[in-house]
């Protein structure tokens, strides 16, 4: 690959596709050993480069930040301002509509480097949606976290130094906008909905997107956030009991202990005493 590299030769290879079924049903694609490893070396280049331009309540695939870090921010938000009105909305298939062409032009702005870039353009080309060749990117791609938040860094930024809220953040293309009385609200949901249309070519998903009370609770990224507490969803709760197995044990501790009512903090507690039980009994067990 290597060799490929720098005599600019290297070519992407294919990928193997497979649906996975958790919450909504999402077809991911993984590539070759081989491209992986470049697109770790273009994941952790890109992220040097770009991780300082993106603004801080971008939570998603960045060091210091996370799942968890997002949910607390967004609890603090909900607390600051508990009396306002909270936006919810996420992008639709996000990943399937991502305009290449868009995608290349903002990399194109930073990546001068000719190889580089180079690079980036074949790792882009090397996936299209079913609905158009000029579109997508690939769920499985560990670039293609990276490709999200810079694709998206124009509306963060957009957000934060036009329209002005009282609070915002992002998550993947999950995002939260609050402010103070609906009347205000609504006319900033206006611009970045036509934002989101003319300027990066995708749309909002109706299906998911809710105005609400800051203080009746917001369903956001899995958890129920009131300005005081929050819970997991019941869709999460019975993912995580139907799931547990002793690998994915210690992640799942933290999103229960952090986010899951007591109640909920006792029976996944007695899931995993059960689970240990289990293993011991088939440890044992004669051959």
């Amino acid at each position: 690959m290597f060799v490929d590299l720098n005599f600019d030769h290297y070519q992407h290879g294919g990928y193997k596709k497979f649906i996975v079924k958790d919450n909504k049903k999402r077809e991911i694609s993984v590539c070759e050993i081989r491209d992986r490893v470049l697109h770790r070396l273009i994941y952790e280049y890109l992220c040097e480069v770009y991780d300082k331009t993106f603004v801080f309540d971008a939570w998603s695939c960045r060091k210091g930040k996370g799942l968890q870090g997002a949910i607390k921010r967004t609890q603090k938000f909900m607390w600051t301002h508990k009396n306002g009105y909270v936006w919810k909305s996420d992008i639709k298939k996000f990943f399937d509509n991502v305009n290449k062409k868009k995608l290349k032009e903002t990399l194109s702005r930073r990546i001068k480097d000719e190889k580089t870039f180079k690079l980036l353009c074949v790792i882009i080309d090397s996936f299209h949606s079913d609905s158009c060749a000029n579109k997508g990117i690939p769920i499985g791609n560990l670039t293609s976290q990276i490709f999200s938040n810079i694709y998206l860094n124009e509306l963060d930024r957009f957000v934060k130094y036009k329209i002005k809220p009282k609070a915002y953040l992002r998550y993947g293309d999950d995002f939260i906008l609050m402010e103070s009385n609906l009347e205000n609200l609504t006319s900033m949901k206006q611009r970045v909905e036509l934002f989101i249309k003319n300027v990066l070519d995708m749309e909002i998903n109706r299906k998911s997107e809710a105005v609400i009370k800051a203080k009746h609770g917001l369903k956001f990224l899995g958890v129920i956030i009131y300005p005081k507490s929050r819970t997991l969803n019941k869709r999460n709760e019975n993912k995580i009991l139907k799931n547990l197995n002793p690998k994915n044990t210690p992640s799942y501790h933290g999103t229960v202990s952090q986010n899951g009512s007591r109640k909920f903090q006792k029976k996944f507690s007695w899931q995993i005493l059960k689970l240990i039980q289990e293993t011991q009994n088939f440890i044992q067990s004669p051959s």
